[in-house]
């Protein structure tokens, strides 16, 4: 019991502060939509990104790792419990974890070397916005040590060759969607609120997308993933109606969020190839590292304010 609480507890942080971009975007949109189609998209929202993406999704995760299972099979073991299916789905666990560990490596080395930041870490303090090329260069070399390194498996080189794959496809849909945000948070937009809508929700698979996956560091079991992710994305829908601009004034919450992400992603690798990583390891880091960045931002906004 203590376990899966801890489990839960870290899937939920981990959920919250991974999805604070889309609360941005989607606040910002929201502005400009009618009073009507706000509650549509809270309402649906809720439906596809809490209950179907993340339940559908981990569930898809799993049956893909060992897909000579059957998906009956594997709701049946999930729901009954079968030695037989437990035991080859932990034989594949490294292959769901070294593919997701490179998908979260990745978000946070792009962040590190391209995206603007207010440096907290060592890390954000060493690479500059100059650095921004190496980011290519070092996930190159990263993806032929990988598969050099998984080559007694072709599961596992299939699957880090798929986590690159896939980061980079979200890659070019979310740089699509950075020039579009502009436009749709337009008051005078011609796009329709339907429009806006379907935008949205396009953007909060993606944005579920990189929670699931990232909820692999901390188990493989579907029903905690769906439970502690489920919470977490429901948080993140009432940040959105209180206005998300209250948690995006924490100057150094996001160096705590990717950091975690790049160490959940370590984590996963490490797994994936029988490395011991302590179960409770990947949730004490990362309400470690986002409880530091938001009480050290707390403490600025506070010295701000008694300035002002």
């Amino acid at each position: 019991m203590f376990s899966a609480i801890t489990i839960i507890l870290g899937l939920i942080v981990f959920e919250v502060v991974s999805s604070v971009d889309n609360a941005i975007v989607n606040a910002h949109v929201l502005k400009t939509m009618s009073e009507k189609w706000r509650k549509i998209f809270l309402f649906w929202g809720i439906l596809t990104a809490v209950f179907i993406l993340r339940g559908l999704l981990p569930l898809v995760i799993v049956w893909l790792s060992a897909p000579e299972l059957g998906l009956s099979n594997i709701v049946h073991s999930m729901i009954n419990g079968s030695e037989d299916v437990g035991n080859i789905l932990e034989e594949r666990k490294g292959t769901i974890l070294v593919g997701a560990g490179v998908f979260l490596l990745l978000i946070y080395l792009h962040w590190l070397f391209l995206e603007k930041k207010d440096p907290y870490f060592v890390p954000d303090k060493l690479i500059k916005p100059q650095y921004g090329v190496w980011f290519f260069a070092f996930s190159a070399v990263m993806l032929v040590a990988l598969l050099y390194f998984s080559r007694t498996s072709w599961y596992l080189m299939l699957s880090a060759a798929i986590g690159y794959a896939i980061f980079f496809i979200m890659y070019g849909f979310r740089e699509q969607a950075a020039k579009q945000e502009e436009s749709l948070g337009k008051k005078k937009s011609n796009l329709s609120d339907f429009s806006k809508l379907m935008y949205l929700e396009v953007l909060d698979a993606s944005f579920s997308f990189d929670g699931v996956v990232g909820a692999f560091a901390f188990t493989t079991s579907v029903p905690l993933i769906f439970i502690g992710n489920g919470i977490g994305a429901l948080v993140v829908r009432q940040f959105t109606i209180m206005g998300i601009e209250k948690v995006t004034r924490y100057k150094w919450l996001k160096n705590g969020a990717m950091t975690a992400i790049g160490l959940l992603g370590i984590f996963m690798i490490l797994k994936s190839f029988h490395v011991f990583v302590p179960e409770y390891l990947p949730t004490f880091a990362t309400v470690g590292l986002v409880g530091l960045t938001f009480w050290r931002s707390h403490k600025l906004l506070a010295k701000l304010k008694h300035v002002n």
